[in-house]
């Protein structure tokens, strides 16, 4: 195996169905015989899941865009440096719920602050580290609203205007527009079973990655 693992991302706007689908990516590399870490964002550590408690739980206090994109790159460093590059390192696999596209798309777009800001930061905490893959679960916002709003007991950002969750689509697909293959993007408006079947030629592609990569 080469020393370094494959770093796969999952992305999407709310609703999309990323913890269904979380599993069901983990289970197919797994069988795989994928040598894998799963993990999330924010979170992935103790400090990050502080964090990520602090960033979404409901308040009444304005939080200033800035901030959050504070906390989500703090959450983010740690994350890297407990979890994800010791990980990469060891030449595991990382399969991680959300990275910086998501930065990009929610704080970017969503909150609309300058993207060279984001740049700025993403460079400063992840130096040339970037996804190898990412998949991302598309579904036109009033879809995935309407599930969220299913699941009750919305968080901060879930609780945002229609206006606010368009703009992160639009930057998710943006991105995709100019990964230069990075992305895979997947029709979660679907029905599940329709889902995992994308999902599961997403799986085989990379299992042959992970065959290849075997002495």
């Amino acid at each position: 195996m080469e020393s370094r693992g494959l770093f796969i991302t999952v992305e999407g706007g709310e609703g999309v169905g990323k913890t269904t689908n979380m599993r069901f990516l983990e289970d197919c590399l797994r069988a795989a015989g994928v040598d894998l870490v799963v993990t999330r964002e924010p979170g992935g550590t103790a400090l990050g899941e502080q964090i990520r408690e602090v960033m979404l739980q409901p308040r009444e206090e304005l939080v200033a865009p800035e901030a959050e994109l504070l906390l989500v790159f703090a959450a983010r460093a740690q994350h890297l440096s407990e979890v994800i590059l010791p990980a990469l390192d060891a030449g595991h696999w990382v399969l991680c719920d959300r990275f910086t596209d998501a930065t990009y798309a929610y704080q970017g777009g969503g909150r609309q602050l300058p993207v060279p800001l984001v740049r700025e930061l993403e460079q400063l905490v992840q130096g040339d580290l970037r996804p190898d893959y990412t998949i991302l679960l598309d579904a036109p916002v009033a879809i995935g609203l309407s599930r969220a709003g299913d699941r009750g007991n919305l968080d901060r950002i879930e609780n945002e205007q229609v206006a606010f969750f368009e703009r992160v689509r639009a930057t998710y697909l943006q991105l995709a527009r100019e990964s230069s293959g990075r992305y895979r993007v997947v029709d979660a408006a679907q029905s599940l079973p329709e889902v995992e079947a994308q999902l599961a030629k997403i799986c085989q592609e990379l299992a042959g990655c992970w065959q290849a990569r075997r002495p």
